[in-house]
């Protein structure tokens, strides 16, 4: 049985288990000390997004600051092995996430995805789930459940991440509306601060 196969076999198990199911919110704190292998960057950042597979919607909530080389590209990857570490494949569509802001070291982004288009979803990813947007929605689902799912983003300082960050389940709380996300970016500095003190994904949105 090859892995497309298996892969298949496998999301089916995972679209059972999650029929039902309704949205659900995700944060993380993107700092560079969790980038795979970590580096010595001052940047940081969160993400929140809301998940529904039943709609077919992802809405992803970004707000980054302190970097020290110019965006290029930002992506949602999935699924890592091992839960909060090792890295994955770009799940999200590429190059870029779109409309994602280039060339800054600081910015906010919002952008809500409709999961049922092959196009929300980047080849590799969608392909090994035998290019079944409903088989890649319960796959992301199963990595956003198990913590094997990060938020990443690219930068001329470091083009494999300058800061990344596994999400986390959190309450509905977390994730703000459109128009509240760049007040976040007012927090940062004290979001840094925090993120230096504690250990590696302890942070969470409230």
């Amino acid at each position: 049985m090859n892995q497309r196969i298996r892969n298949s076999l496998a999301a089916a198990g995972l679209m059972l288990s999650a029929m039902g199911a309704g949205a659900a919110n995700y944060s993380a704190i993107l700092t560079g000390q969790q980038e795979a292998p970590p580096n010595t960057s001052p940047g940081i950042g969160a993400s929140t997004i809301r998940f529904d597979p039943t709609a077919h919607l992802l809405e992803i909530n970004v707000t980054f600051s302190g970097l020290v080389g110019e965006t290029y590209a930002a992506h949602i990857h999935c699924c890592t092995p091992t839960p909060g570490e090792g890295i994955a494949g770009v799940m999200t569509p590429i190059p870029n996430l779109s409309g994602f802001p280039q060339g800054v070291r600081s910015g906010v982004y919002t952008y809500t995805y409709d999961t049922s288009l092959a196009s929300s979803w980047s080849p590799s990813f969608l392909s090994s789930w035998g290019n079944s947007t409903a088989f890649a929605e319960a796959a992301f689902e199963n990595g956003l459940q198990n913590g094997t799912a990060y938020f990443n983003i690219h930068t001329s300082y470091a083009s494999a991440g300058e800061v990344r960050g596994f999400y986390e389940v959190a309450p509905a709380a977390a994730v703000p509306e459109p128009e509240s996300i760049a007040l976040l970016s007012i927090g940062l500095p004290v979001l840094l601060i925090l993120a230096r003190r504690r250990p590696k994904n302890a942070i969470k949105l409230k």
